[in-house]
């Protein structure tokens, strides 16, 4: 089968599209055959092997996964053993970070997928399953948004931001985002209930109060969420010196600052689908990009400047439409 493989860490040029020998479907996991993918920065992260203590857990000096890739979608083609909730012929999104997904088969563990809903398409699905399952449990399962809290959003127009935006609203949240001035028509699309544009107003002056702050560009100060916040979620950061001073100052504080990395669950990713389905989130996607364009894909999202998610397709008619 055909798959993007790395063999040494560095950019998107590494990536070479290989045939590969196709996985064995373990117990408890279900084989996927993939229709689309989507890049999310941390693809992008774990390629380069940055920062460089990640590469505890992806290889030191190489990588351990020979194949990239977290998000997908597509059609079940085999189910292994103890598997009950999916069958041959499922449409199913989901994701990992053990990677492997930017093949034309995946071999997952049942529990990081959901079924797709009978509106979304596979490009929508896959953009959603990382980002989305991020974005829910920095609002909820760490956030505790609860309805009529006010929660200001970092870095609101991205993959991450532009679902957290309208999870928020869907929970009951007011919602005040921070953008550029170039997106801040987009972000109010979204729902957005005050929009923030970091470029004509100081994000790090900004005296606003909010219940909980959510910070997917990773700039925030510790300071930033003592003076706005009563409480905090990272979800990304921009230097190691940042998110260390972050975190020292957070040891040493009672103000509440959660960090985590997300892995996509089915119980969350059902709550992603069911959301999509009633309308309640929309996934944008900015470009959608061939497989044979998956290193130009990651390329295209680590500079940073996209609205919303970027999506890749398998040649698979049925990969871009709802069916």
């Amino acid at each position: 089968m055909k798959a993007y493989t790395k063999t040494t860490y560095g950019g998107p040029q590494v990536l070479k599209l290989d045939e590969v020998a196709r996985p064995v479907t373990k117990e408890g996991h279900i084989s996927v055959k993939v229709h689309a993918n989507s890049a999310n920065p941390a693809d992008w992260h774990i390629l380069r092997g940055k920062p460089f203590f990640a590469r505890l857990s992806y290889g030191l000096f190489k990588p351990k996964n020979r194949v990239p890739g977290a998000d997908f979608s597509g059609i079940v083609e085999e189910v292994g053993a103890n598997v009950g909730q999916f069958k041959v012929g499922d449409r199913v999104f989901g994701g990992t970070l053990s990677e492997g997904a930017f093949a034309e088969l995946k071999n997952v563990p049942a529990g990081m997928c959901a079924m797709m809903p009978e509106n979304g398409a596979f490009p929508e699905m896959a953009a959603v399953a990382m980002a989305g399952a991020t974005a829910l449990q920095a609002l909820i399962t760490h956030g505790k948004l609860e309805k009529g809290e006010s929660v200001l959003i970092n870095g609101s127009s991205g993959g991450v931001g532009h679902l957290a935006v309208q999870i928020a609203k869907a929970y009951g949240g007011y919602v005040t985002a921070v953008c550029s001035s170039k997106k801040v028509d987009f972000v109010r699309s979204l729902g957005a209930d005050q929009v923030i544009a970091y470029d004509r107003k100081n994000i790090h002056k900004h005296a606003g109060q909010y219940d909980l702050i959510i910070d997917t560009h990773g700039n925030l100060s510790f300071d930033d969420y003592q003076r706005m916040g009563r409480r905090g979620v990272m979800v990304g950061f921009t230097s190691m010196k940042q998110m260390m001073s972050l975190i020292w100052r957070k040891a040493f504080s009672r103000f509440s600052i959660a960090q985590f990395t997300a892995e996509p669950n089915t119980a969350d990713l059902t709550t992603l689908a069911s959301l999509v389905e009633s309308g309640k989130i929309k996934v944008h996607i900015e470009k959608i990009f061939s497989y044979r364009e998956i290193p130009l894909a990651i390329s295209h999202i680590e500079r940073m400047k996209t609205s919303g998610k970027v999506a890749m397709v398998w040649d698979n008619p049925s990969a871009k439409t709802r069916q």
